[in-house]
């Protein structure tokens, strides 16, 4: 049941051909085609620090019986951290994985910082039926005091703080201009309980609108 294997002729295709139809893949080799159920994908990112981990365990509760909430960062080890091609080796695992699990009927809510141009380009981008982002935010003094109060394990020091903070910055500047566009929330002064309840409506809205279609 791999999606880039076909189970006729048992081919691996690397790139995925989904124009026989939105439900089906068809292989580059023998050229049958195979069920294959695309959905959208639901990216919930933000730079470190912003709050994407607190709110996981409130989405994972308020949406488990319709989505299949994933946290990124079980899969940042050994080799999938190549940071070659925008972390492509992390980025394709990661499409593959999720496509892979809706096709037990639910969309996939992918928790982890991640930005248009790390998914859009990519091959596996085919597998979904669209791809939607939500980046959550932050003031910088804010931010920079949440990562200086996190434990000495996890090696926030003042140069990370400050490139964190470089990227936090460019995700707000470009938000509106990537393709597609990000939704931004900002968690400064938000209970954590207030952001959960904003990325559930804006994925319950949006996988409505997908579903009337």
């Amino acid at each position: 049941m791999h999606p880039l294997i076909c189970d006729h002729c048992g081919e691996l295709d690397e790139t995925p051909d989904t124009a026989a139809g939105v439900s089906v893949l068809r292989c580059a080799s023998c050229r049958r085609t195979r069920p294959f159920l695309r959905l959208p994908l639901y990216c919930v990112s933000g730079p470190s620090g912003t709050g994407k981990s607190t709110i996981a365990g409130t989405l994972l509760e308020r949406l488990r019986d319709r989505f299949v909430v994933l946290e990124q960062d079980l899969l940042w080890v050994g080799g999938l951290r190549d940071p070659s091609g925008h972390h492509r080796l992390f980025r394709s695992t990661w499409l593959r994985t999720a496509a892979m699990v809706q096709q037990n009927g639910r969309p996939v809510v992918l928790c982890g910082t991640v930005v248009p141009p790390e998914f859009e380009p990519l091959p596996e981008r085919a597998l979904f039926s669209d791809v939607h982002y939500l980046a959550l935010t932050c003031e910088p003094e804010a931010l920079a005091a949440r990562l200086r109060a996190r434990p000495a394990w996890r090696g926030w020091d003042e140069e990370r703080i400050r490139e964190n903070l470089e990227y936090a910055a460019w995700v707000e500047a470009e938000a509106e201009r990537m393709r597609p566009p990000v939704t931004l929330v900002d968690t400064t002064r938000a209970e954590p309980a207030d952001t959960a309840v904003s990325v559930c409506r804006w994925i319950e809205d949006l996988h409505a609108a997908a579903v009337a279609s």
